[in-house]
């Protein structure tokens, strides 16, 4: 029981393959310029309830009333060479294991057996296709465009929307976006629609009602009211990961629906869940709608996104790092690699700068940089504020598209330096417990270190060592020592014995780690241990 309540998964809100009504698994599972709301809520949408007075309301009866219209339900037949269907393209159900004895037990047979999953027998049909089920709302009452996840329509065959009256038409597929999780679909029809606008998702605080309708467990139009119980939540969902919290009852069918806020404004569109069960358990993330509506813009003019790109690899700026940098305090995006020939690479930004400033939006934390830099226009020049030898430096750079370098490959290049080493013995360097070789033709082989990385190798890390704490491993090579190249252990050696008598508290390395570059600063001891 203690084992099963450690276990919490983040889910996406995706539906599950092929299940009918009520016994759906369901969803299984940069940006660029920023757009009017104008542009996305035209005229025609039909005019919201009056906003709901601050506090408590009495009832969320009248704004659900003027809201349910814009939502729809979203399904979608899986294509037959997605991963999701057998070899024989049918649609894979979920195992459903229950005990012995359960009332559940002799339902579900019986509904596996129709499925042809049980081997078959008397009764047994043909499989059905796989199938997803989630939520969207349409945006363009005139156009019939239509907001969800891109998870709900991904390896679609055949996309079909159910409107609050029972309406259902197929949908085309107008863009997507992996990164973001958001696609746009389009329905071309005579009927009137509703289209509900985005709001200002900055202006919401923690402790605000919200409402999220959608299409839980393939129920569909289902309201839900919670708060916010978070902001700027990073689950490892993507590059652009910025989620609102709710505890608003989202569950798997919900993904793609709207999270309104009580002037009837979509702030956010639901998106996953945090979850032992796969169930509700009061923790939901929502794509914030100021980080969603230049990507829908986009994908409505384009049919795909346009980011802004400038050809860095960055990591945070820790306590450690700030000082060991002589940083007043620590904030911004530390510079790892550059891209060569990239845009940062033209703009002489340096491995090791930290990016405090970009196009005159203060950059707090490393993972403010992406969002920002991808919200800017491609090809526009834009002034960089860097913490470059202990002190500020201004640089001008031209953002390049990022789906364009995809597209050139140039997103896998890092920096690459000249491989020169010098050849010595193996040498402690206790003042942080690490020991340093010499890159060999052995040692190259031993640690898997390619040709064109230069530098010390690290070939054994003391227990509870400064590096041992800081996640130092055997076999990383360290490129730089305070900022300077080192290719040889007493050169490396010697760097820290310096970094020691100058009175630095900390040293900051570049290391590399199969391919992957990082910055990491070690505390130092004056003391041989």
């Amino acid at each position: 029981m203690k084992n099963d309540m450690k276990i919490i998964t983040v889910i996406a809100l995706l539906a599950a393959a092929g299940i009918p009504a009520m016994c759906h698994a369901m969803d299984k599972d940069k940006e660029a310029p920023k757009v009017e709301t104008s542009a996305l809520a035209p005229p025609s949408a039909t005019p919201l309830p009056s906003p709901i007075p601050p506090g408590a309301p009495a009832s969320f009866a009248d704004l659900a009333h003027g809201l349910l219209p814009a939502v729809v339900n979203v399904s979608s037949t899986i294509k037959a060479d997605s991963p999701t269907m057998n070899e024989e393209g049918q649609g894979q159900l979920p195992d459903f294991q229950f005990p012995p004895g359960s009332p559940f037990e002799d339902f579900f047979k019986e509904f596996l057996d129709k499925q042809g999953r049980n081997g078959g027998g008397e009764n047994a049909q043909p499989a059905l296709p796989a199938s997803s089920l989630g939520s969207g709302f349409v945006i363009d009452a005139d156009k019939g465009y239509i907001v969800t996840n891109n998870h709900v329509i991904k390896d679609a065959q055949e996309v079909r929307v159910t409107f609050h009256d029972d309406t259902t038409m197929e949908a085309k597929i107008v863009g997507k976006d992996e990164k973001l999780d958001i696609a746009v679909l389009k329905v071309d029809t005579d009927k009137k629609l509703t289209a509900v606008p985005f709001g200002d998702s900055d202006k919401m605080r923690v402790g605000d009602w919200v409402l999220a309708i959608g299409n839980p467990f393939g129920l569909g139009g289902t309201v839900t009211a919670g708060i916010v119980s978070a902001q700027q939540r990073n689950i490892q969902a993507g590059p652009y990961d910025d989620f609102i919290q709710t505890d608003a009852s989202i569950n798997r069918g919900n993904s793609g629906g709207p999270m309104f806020d009580l002037a009837g404004e979509v702030i956010g569109i639901n998106t996953a869940i945090f979850s032992p069960s796969g169930g509700s358990v009061g923790i939901g993330f929502a794509i914030p709608s100021n980080l969603a509506k230049s990507v829908v813009s986009q994908l409505v003019e384009y049919g795909k996104t346009r980011r802004g790109w400038i050809g860095v690899r960055i990591q945070g700026v820790t306590d450690d790092i700030a000082e060991s940098l002589s940083l007043p305090k620590s904030h911004g995006a530390l510079v790892a690699s550059i891209t060569p020939g990239g845009p940062a690479e033209k703009a002489k930004l340096q491995q090791g700068d930290i990016i405090t400033e970009f196009d005159g939006k203060e950059v707090n934390a490393m993972r403010n940089l992406p969002r920002i830099v991808a919200e800017t226009p491609i090809d526009k020049t834009v002034p960089v504020k860097l913490w470059r030898d202990g002190k500020e430096v201004t640089l001008k750079i031209k953002v390049a598209e990022l789906e364009k370098a995809e597209e050139d490959g140039l997103l896998d290049e890092t920096v690459q330096t000249k491989n020169s080493p010098a050849p010595a013995k193996g040498v402690d360097v206790s003042t942080v417990g690490i020991t340093l070789g010499s890159l060999t033709d052995a040692s190259r082989k031993q640690f898997n270190v390619p040709e064109d990385v230069s530098g010390v190798v690290v070939t054994k890390v003391s227990p509870n060592s400064q590096a041992a704490l800081k996640g130092v491993n055997i076999g990383d090579v360290i490129v730089e020592i305070a900022q300077e190249k080192v290719e040889s252990p007493k050169q490396a050696a010697d760097a820290m014995d310096k970094a020691v008598k100058s009175g630095k508290p900390s040293v900051l390395l570049l290391v590399n780690r199969e391919g992957d570059v990082l910055f990491v600063a070690l505390k130092l001891s004056k003391d041989k241990k």
